[in-house]
């Protein structure tokens, strides 16, 4: 199972340090997946769940594993461009990504194609284990290893 930290979270939420470049880069060095949140703005790329903060270039999109979030119109039509592995949602119960897996929402039933998302908002540590599915997407993504 492919283990997705969110947000660059792996051992739990850290508001701090979510979506920034350096905890991005070393939760890829570590060996996980990252789903992270990417803006345009005024030609620009950012990071940032709940707004543009951190400003990154097109090279730092290049690194294999990134689960890439639009989170506005001109981000998703601009990846529309490339061959990154990119995705939008805001509350649906599934939705596809580019590289053709399906984002479950929490909660969702799951196939060997879909991205279990937040797994522990529904479902005990044992039981999360035991989900088959092609990834999980987690703050707490070290606890899945092993």
């Amino acid at each position: 199972m492919k283990l997705i930290s969110h947000r660059g979270n792996v051992n739990g939420p850290q508001k701090e340090l979510e979506n920034t470049p350096e905890q991005i880069s070393r939760v890829l060095d570590q060996g996980y997946d990252c789903e992270i949140d990417l803006w345009l703005t005024d030609n620009k790329l950012w990071l940032g769940h709940d707004a543009a903060e951190y400003l990154i270039n097109r090279d730092f999109l290049e690194h294999p594993g990134l689960w890439i979030h639009a989170k506005n119109l001109p981000a998703l039509a601009w990846l529309t461009t490339t061959d990154f592995n990119y995705f939008w949602h805001q509350q649906d119960d599934f939705v596809i990504t580019s590289h053709h897996y399906i984002w479950a929402y929490p909660g969702q039933p799951l196939t060997a194609r879909s991205v279990a998302v937040m797994p522990e908002w529904n479902y005990r540590h044992d039981e999360t284990r035991q989900l088959e599915c092609f990834a999980v997407c987690s703050d707490f993504v070290a606890e899945f290893e092993n």
